[in-house]
């Protein structure tokens, strides 16, 4: 594959094949593998009219012994189900979800970064409802799809630090409404906030409760944490998406000795924090450099401004590390293919 594999963005890029599989009559079809990027889709479904869709997001990486590894599927597989539940959508049962990743990943092995690049193969899992309805009800029918493509970083500054707003005039998601569940109104809501970051000249938005405005919610796209005092400190609600990546963050923090800490973050903590950061699939860990309330005129500083904090640093090289098979995997995360 002749590809510019170190310079690659985090991009559309077509691929050779992608998985589908469709419920309808109460029951999951056959997995069909596809060519084509597009598919016919009725001008009266629910994906389109009443927002039943969610999506996931993983990566496969190739090793410096030449094996591919996937991280953690069986926990996106479980998130996904969590969303359908959520917003009334057929279930993906667990074994048709790791079989469609697996398999688009085989099929498209030639488009698996090389090691050593800082490249991976995104893989995108795609849940929608195509069946029509004219009133608000679930859909009859549900198309299931994995496609993927190769990624480099989510930001373009990689792993280093970055400012971050304080957004207090948009909220991501209400309290008791759809904040936990990966799907694509969360992300619409988002979207004008974090233009309004970037046009600020920050990397992305750090919202707040939306009941409150007192408490830490979600970074941008991501789960926000905070270090101090050998303790790894996130926050905890239900407008959070629980993100399989800081899951896997605070089992990491916990085996380096480390207490964990999951619960309520007032604002006002931020000054406490030696390190922060924003983690997720696409980035892994972005370090925060600072976090700037406009409003209050007051800014967050951490560490020295230039460089990643020490722990975030080794969370990072660590799980990164598990990811392409360059450190030991105690905890069976990685799954490698033949």
């Amino acid at each position: 594959m002749d590809l510019d594999w170190k310079s690659l963005g985090f991009n559309i890029m077509k691929t050779d094949f992608n998985v589908r599989c469709v419920h309808r009559d109460g029951k999951w079809g056959e997995l069909e593998v596809h060519s084509e990027e597009t598919f016919p889709i009725h001008i009266g479904a629910t994906c389109l009219h009443y927002g039943q869709e969610s999506f996931e997001g993983l990566k496969a990486f190739r090793g410096a012994d030449g094996h591919i590894r996937i991280f953690r599927h069986d926990e996106n597989a479980r998130r996904m189900s969590q969303s359908a539940k959520g917003i009334l959508m057929a279930e993906v049962p667990q074994k048709l979800f790791i079989e469609a990743v697996e398999k688009v990943v085989l099929l498209n092995k030639e488009y698996v970064p090389p090691y050593g690049t800082g490249a991976s193969l995104y893989i995108r899992p795609l849940l929608i409802g195509t069946g029509p309805e004219v009133g608000v009800r679930p859909s009859r029918e549900y198309t299931f799809i994995v496609f993927v493509m190769p990624v480099g970083p989510y930001f373009k500054e990689g792993f280093k630090p970055v400012d971050i707003m304080i957004c207090r005039d948009h909220d991501r998601a209400a309290p008791l409404g759809t904040g936990h569940l990966k799907v694509g109104g969360n992300y619409a809501a988002s979207m004008s906030s974090i233009l309004d970051a970037h046009q600020k000249g920050y990397a992305t938005s750090l919202y707040l409760d939306a009941r409150e405005k007192k408490y830490i919610d979600e970074c941008g796209p991501a789960n926000f944490f905070g270090i101090r005092d050998n303790t790894y400190v996130t926050p905890e609600s239900h407008s959070i998406l629980p993100s399989i990546t800081n899951k896997s963050l605070q089992k990491l923090a916990e085996s380096m000795g480390m207490k964990v800490e999951i619960r309520p973050v007032p604002v006002e903590e931020l000054a406490n924090f030696d390190e922060a950061g924003a983690c997720g699939t696409a980035a892994v860990i972005t370090p925060i450099r600072k976090v700037v309330d406009i409003e209050k005129e007051i800014t967050y500083r951490f560490g020295d401004g230039e460089n990643p904090g020490p722990v975030t640093s080794k969370l990072y090289e660590t799980l990164t590390g598990i990811q392409n098979g360059d450190r030991k995997d105690p905890f069976g995360w990685t799954k490698i293919l033949e």
